[in-house]
């Protein structure tokens, strides 16, 4: 009988330079839109309300930044990381032009760098992907490393690339989407009167409130998104994996960190750019996530009088209220109860 199941790329399969162009195009709707808000309840109204996306020049409002990540990231894993061991981190992600309900969702990456692990049984592949709309518009690109398994311990490392990647993003490199415009911002409506001058860095923000990770929803927003990540879905396999049981999808905890961020931070309503980030421990269905973002640099955006950045770092936290900004102990080393360290910009109204 012919095999014609396709078992995803081990690491020795990556080769530097390599282009993988990712399956399956997919069309936003305003059905993503909802199921979004449903699985972590985001309260940016600029990505909520048309009639305030369009009192801020745009012509509908726009799918959510962090929506739009997941449905890129989402075509690539079954070409770099359906054999993965762990995502380790991402760097130089920009967001482009909006994505709106009706677009559609291409992806490709180039293999920009590869590196054996110690141990010989798996390797870091690092990776540039580009996300692009129907018109060809770039959407999103970044820069993730994940760990992936070999198929044979006995094939040959290849000679080790590290790329170097820019930490942070250069502000010069950000730009609002054309036609937005904050000079009509209403506070009110987006339910918050603190605008960029009202933050200062080092600035630490408690987002107050938790929320409880179902088994149902965390697997449901992977399949939403069209992750094959075998860690996320397969119990039986699962159980006799290294934490006898299926991790949350990192994207998810992501989002959900940022969602709770609306509590402080109501007006940072467009992410910018992804500067870094980390998944520090793994999450499980039946955790409580909490977050709280710190301040670490504020600039003005090129070229505009209405809107400023705002370079934040979110920490998410499990089952642990992140009053008194759980971090690092006197040991230095991370508290156990952070899952997320994420570093990334965001734009404001001046």
């Amino acid at each position: 009988m012919a095999i014609k199941t396709d078992p995803g790329n081990y690491f020795e399969d990556f080769a530097l330079g390599q282009v993988l162009v990712h399956a399956t195009p997919r069309t936003a709707s305003q059905g993503d839109r909802a199921l979004y808000q449903a699985l972590y309840g985001s309260r940016f109204a600029l990505q909520s309300d048309d009639g305030f996306a369009r009192s801020l020049g745009l012509p509908e409002s726009p799918l959510d930044d962090m929506l739009v990540f997941h449905l890129v990231f989402g075509k690539t894993v079954p070409d770099i990381s359906v054999n993965a061991i762990a995502n380790l981190g991402y760097a130089e992600g920009i967001f482009g032009v909006p994505l709106y309900p009706g677009d559609s969702v291409t992806a490709t990456s180039q293999v920009i760098g590869l590196k054996e692990s110690s141990a010989g049984d798996s390797g870091i592949v690092y990776v540039r992907t580009r996300g692009a709309n129907q018109r060809g518009e770039e959407i999103l690109r970044y820069v993730r490393w994940v760990l992936v398994r070999k198929r044979d311990k006995a094939s040959p490392a290849p000679e080790p690339v590290v790329p170097q990647l820019a930490k942070p993003v250069p502000v010069e490199q950000l730009r609002l989407p054309a036609g937005l415009c904050f000079e009509g911002y209403d506070d009110g409506l987006a339910g918050s009167p603190h605008r960029f001058g009202d933050y200062v860095v080092g600035e630490r923000i408690d987002h107050a409130d938790g929320m409880t990770i179902e088994e149902a929803e965390h697997m449901l927003a992977t399949r939403l998104y069209q992750n094959t990540a075998k860690v996320h879905f397969n119990r039986q396999a699962e159980s006799q994996g290294r934490f006898g049981r299926r991790i949350v999808y990192g994207g998810h905890v992501i989002s959900l960190a940022r969602a709770l961020s609306c509590n402080g931070l109501a007006n940072a309503c467009k992410v910018l750019a992804l500067n870094g980030g980390s998944h520090t421990a793994p999450t499980f269905a039946g955790d409580t996530l909490y977050a709280w973002s710190e301040v670490l640099e504020t600039h003005a955006l090129p070229g505009r009088q209405d809107a400023g950045i705002l370079r934040l770092r979110t920490v998410a936290l499990k089952d642990r209220a992140a009053e008194g900004f759980p971090d690092r102990g006197k040991d230095g080393k991370r508290d156990p109860a952070v899952v997320l360290d994420l570093d990334y910009s965001v734009s404001m109204p001046r």
